[in-house]
């Protein structure tokens, strides 16, 4: 049982801040029944992390944005957790070159003008301005982007968000590393050529993009729509209202058209399960199906049980608590009592190790920032924290030495390249857990994609009256 609790913060300001620090889960040992019940309980005395001390040179404030409440809480809770974690974990071990971490955090149930308003809560605390910002959702980062520039805080999208914000250049502000959602539907569309003996193959081929009516779900449609024109394919688009625990129509709609794939595109156990009880329902086989990152966790598959199986994903953050510093964080952090999940049993899970690969890239990034403006030991600010980011070089010996290689794949950031890796791993369940069937793959053509990249935010730029950064 995963016991969640809330409190009401005022800060300085004045300002009432809602403080979610959990929801609540029930896990039967996390194989066949799944049950996510958020809640509203506790005490301020469950905090991990100190948050009652003065600002100063020797602390680095986090804003934590959580979605721990409604349906898409398993979501949350797990990314969110594993970034507090995480933070404690360097703590714990001294902090960031003796400086140490704090956070604060308000719950937005992965709704927009939520995270607007949590935004402009979390945006100062004891007078230390936030330097970066992870909204977790794209409808959210759509909201906040623009601000946020105004105010120099790095919008970290980890693996989703506003695309052509990796052309840094016109987004100096934005980050998609280490990939984005055009990277990832080319990755698909790669991958599924594969099957199908080739790209002459796909000719002729029709593939249906069922999605969830957002911007997040209508994210990956200019790459897949000039990719699927390119191959001779045909494309069927079809969205859900959220929540989107209603798809019988659009079920239908899917087995009278009979694709021959299906690419998903939904969020929260609840939408994400029901398309796979529906797809079994109206036949259309699962190993023809292709989940997006943000649809395709254990919570997601427990519930639909064997409706899953065979289901396929991709990941830009692979499962496991094998990973050395997956172990050092459950020995320590979780061995003393302080985790931020009361179900242990999730640490290592999809959702989990996403957001730990969110927090580890926010502290190589404060390290780098520390070391670039001697700060070594002393906060950054927000323009010294995007130099940080810019310089992260995520090579497969730093990744060992954190602890985390292979969980994710190398990348690195530019000036110009707010992107990186571009990759992902494909996985497969199998009834029980998740198989990884391919390495860590880019888009057949790279190119192709950041030129796609490149020409959106040219084009935002000349709407806008923004002269793109000289690199």
């Amino acid at each position: 049982m995963f016991t969640g609790m809330s409190f009401i913060l005022r800060l300085q300001s004045g300002i009432r801040t809602k403080i979610i620090i959990g929801g609540t889960f029930m896990f039967n040992n996390l194989k066949r029944k799944f049950l996510v019940i958020a809640t509203i309980i506790g005490s301020l005395s469950m905090f991990s992390i100190p948050q009652n001390v003065s600002a100063g040179a020797h602390e680095q404030y986090f804003p934590i944005a959580s979605s721990r409440v409604g349906p898409y809480s398993a979501m949350g809770t797990g990314y969110y957790g594993a970034q507090i974690d995480y933070l404690n974990y360097v703590n714990m071990n001294g902090g960031v070159n003796g400086v140490m971490l704090t956070y604060q955090e308000c719950e937005t149930e992965y709704n927009a003008v939520k995270t607007v308003e949590c935004y402009q809560r979390l945006l100062e605390k004891d007078g230390q301005r936030i330097v970066v910002f992870d909204t977790l959702g794209t409808p959210g980062a759509y909201a906040v982007i623009n601000r946020m520039a105004e105010d120099n805080v790095v919008l970290a999208q980890y693996g989703y968000g506003r695309t052509d914000g990796a052309d840094g250049t016109v987004w100096p502000w934005v980050f998609n590393a280490a990939s984005h959602y055009w990277s990832q539907i080319a990755v698909k569309l790669k991958f599924m050529a594969e099957i199908e003996g080739g790209i002459p193959n796909m000719k002729g081929k029709k593939i249906v993009h069922l999605h969830i009516d957002s911007a997040y779900g209508r994210e990956p449609l200019p790459a897949m729509r000039a990719i699927t024109e390119e191959w001779g394919m045909e494309l069927v688009e079809i969205s859900i209202p959220p929540p989107g625990l209603e798809q019988q129509s659009q079920w239908l709609q899917i087995r009278k058209e009979k694709p021959d794939w299906v690419t998903f595109w939904g969020a929260g156990s609840g939408m994400n399960s029901t398309a796979m009880t529906n797809a079994a329902r109206v036949n259309f086989p699962r190993d023809r199906m292709m989940y997006v990152t943000f649809g395709a966790a254990e919570e997601d598959m427990y519930p639909a049980g064997d409706s899953a199986i065979g289901t396929y994903a991709v990941a830009n953050a692979l499962p496991g608590d094998d990973f050395p510093l997956v172990a050092a964080i459950k020995e320590q952090v979780y061995g003393s009592g302080k985790g931020n999940l009361s179900d242990e049993s999730r640490v290592g899970s999809v959702y989990w190790n996403r957001g730990l690969g969110a927090a580890v890239m926010w502290i190589e990034a404060l390290k780098n920032a520390q070391e670039m403006h001697g700060k070594v030991g002393k906060a950054v600010t927000g323009a010294e924290f995007r130099d940080g980011y810019e310089a992260l070089n995520m090579t497969t010996d730093r990744l060992a030495e954190i602890g985390i290689e292979n969980m994710v794949a190398p990348f690195s950031i530019s000036c110009e390249n707010h992107e990186g890796a571009g990759k992902f791993a494909v996985m497969q369940w199998d009834g029980e857990k998740f198989n990884q069937i391919t390495g860590w793959e880019a888009p057949l053509d790279p190119g192709y994609i950041r030129d796609l990249v490149e020409k959106s935010a040219a084009k935002f730029a000349a709407e806008n009256n923004i002269t793109p950064k000289e690199c």
